[in-house]
């Protein structure tokens, strides 16, 4: 039986998925299953170590909104809204600041391969690492603002040389100190960007230089149509990327091994999931919107 060119494609996108699925199914479906489990159910240990489940109902999850609170001693509300403000702020600052960096990388100019090295260096150091040697070159000192601590040399400059009031200052020190982090997350979105920009065909900018558009209309009508697919896909991996080393984590880590509310520590990362689900739902159909009627 000969097969359409459309089954074939999406053979292929299925052969690809294999791997995902095969690693889905052996090791996260039964952790995410209990997960839902222990949420709705108050869990205990007996002498011997062993679980014992006292069924609840959604009691956890009143708790956890009513009467407790995160390991910074706040309400956990008040961190879910952090966290999803965090990562409506850092999303299109990195989105932005990637494809800068891939449109410079992807110019003709000496030293190319030096700066794409330097770009790229949240890759081969490892996030971490390359926060820690930012924060060194910038200077370590702490100096206290208004119960804000400003660690780089801008902030501390900005400070102690200036008489802007602190109510306008601090959003501009936290700012100049979330920049490290935007730029140690931009090296894969990066490396992402130059292969789709290396991937547009010479003879689109051949024409439009032919036509007489200027390098800001071959930008626009050109290089963003044409990797805007591309950009889909750098938001979707940054959100998933900001939410991976959220807070909400580490609190769902707080509450289940160090305070031993296995319950409550569940129930948060069933709301978690589905708040990144929710985000990343939202933001797909959007930016779905966007590429259909660019397309």
């Amino acid at each position: 039986m000969k097969l359409s060119y459309t089954t074939k494609r999406k053979l292929l996108g299925f052969t690809f998925l294999i791997p995902f699925l095969l690693g889905f199914f052996m090791f996260f479906a039964k952790p995410l299953f209990e997960t839902f489990k222990y949420s709705f159910n108050k869990i205990t240990i007996d002498e011997v170590g062993n679980m014992v489940f006292t069924p609840n109902g959604i009691q956890n999850y009143i708790d956890l909104f009513t009467t407790e609170v995160s390991s910074a001693n706040t309400q956990v509300l008040r961190v879910l809204l952090d966290e999803n403000t965090n990562m409506l702020i850092n999303v299109p600052l990195i989105t932005l600041l990637s494809l800068f960096l891939a449109l410079l990388a992807n110019r003709q100019f000496k030293g190319r391969a030096i700066v794409r090295m330097i770009f790229f260096l949240p890759i081969i150091l490892g996030l971490e690492v390359v926060t820690d040697m930012m924060t060194i070159t910038t200077g370590t000192d702490t100096l206290q603002t208004g119960g804000l601590f400003a660690e780089s040399f801008v902030a501390r400059m900005l400070v102690r040389y200036t008489a802007i009031p602190m109510t306008y200052l601090n959003p501009i020190i936290e700012f100049v100190g979330n920049i490290f982090n935007v730029i140690s997350r931009s090296g894969v979105q990066t490396l992402v960007f130059l292969a789709a920009l290396q991937s547009i065909s010479p003879s689109m900018y051949e024409v439009a230089k032919i036509e007489g558009a200027t390098g800001y209309e071959t930008f626009w009508k050109v290089t963003i149509p044409s990797i805007l697919h591309i950009v889909v896909f750098v938001v979707i991996y940054t959100i998933v990327d900001v939410f991976l080393t959220s807070q909400i984590a580490q609190e769902a880590y707080h509450f289940a091994f160090e305070n031993s509310k296995i319950g409550i520590g569940s129930a948060l990362s069933v709301i978690y999931i589905f708040n990144v689900l929710i985000v990343l739902g939202v933001v797909l159909l959007f930016t779905r919107k966007v590429v259909s009627n660019n397309g």
